[in-house]
């Protein structure tokens, strides 16, 4: 409901990258994204209809960023842009889409449908928002998640919660693949043209979509 003032925010970004800049062929097309990019928008999407059918008793915002993965490319010939990331969630938190906007707390999905995907602790998450890391992620074990919610800190990654931590000031947690065993520590086919429906696990968005369904009705 639009009235109520207690509420939180559900976030992903619905843009994908512009380029496959780590692919090996086609560097210059843009990828699918259907995990980076496409799994959060379905997951929010889903809980959406959920909430058509039943109201939570707390407000709820579903908001869906354009340009997350439009950054500057690691092998650029150019001077490093500072910002040039997450151009979305940059426009909205300066200028959200009601005057004086606030919400309790928000959760950001970011590639949360690979087989076996593991989220840890964010950084950012953790400085910023570490009460909801510790429901969400308790919320997850309790429904026979915790092989998705590992209770381990990760790195800090940039990405749209650290814009609307610091910009709109809304404590927000990301919920972001992280593996270890990678190069770069996300999905192994991140940003390149793999990242297609071949890279999407049923049980996985199912784990991650009832965790918060669960959170969301409980709060």
């Amino acid at each position: 409901s639009p009235d109520k003032n207690n509420r939180i925010a559900l976030f992903a970004h619905w843009d994908s990258r512009h380029i496959a800049d780590h692919d090996t062929e086609n560097k210059n097309s843009p990828i699918l994204g259907a995990n980076d990019g496409g799994s959060g928008v379905g997951v929010l999407l889903e809980m959406a209809r959920q909430f058509s059918l039943k109201n939570p008793k707390i407000g709820v915002d579903i908001i869906l960023f354009d340009a997350e993965d439009y950054g500057q490319p690691e092998n650029s010939d150019y001077p490093i842009m500072q910002d040039s990331w997450c151009l979305g969630s940059q426009h909205w938190s300066k200028n959200p889409h009601k005057s004086n906007y606030h919400a309790r707390y928000g959760i950001l999905l970011d590639m949360v449908a690979a087989k076996n995907a593991t989220f840890y602790w964010e950084g950012y998450s953790n400085h910023y928002a570490k009460p909801i890391l510790e429901k969400i992620w308790k919320k997850g074990h309790k429904l026979g998640y915790g092989k998705h919610f590992i209770y381990q800190n990760g790195p800090e990654i940039l990405d749209d919660h650290v814009y609307v931590n610091y910009l709109a000031n809304i404590p927000t947690i990301d919920i972001i693949e992280y593996d270890a065993n990678t190069e770069n520590h996300f999905n192994k086919h991140w940003h390149t043209h793999k990242d297609d429906m071949d890279n999407i696990d049923r049980e996985t968005l199912n784990a991650v979509g009832q965790t918060l369904l669960e959170v969301v009705y409980n709060e």
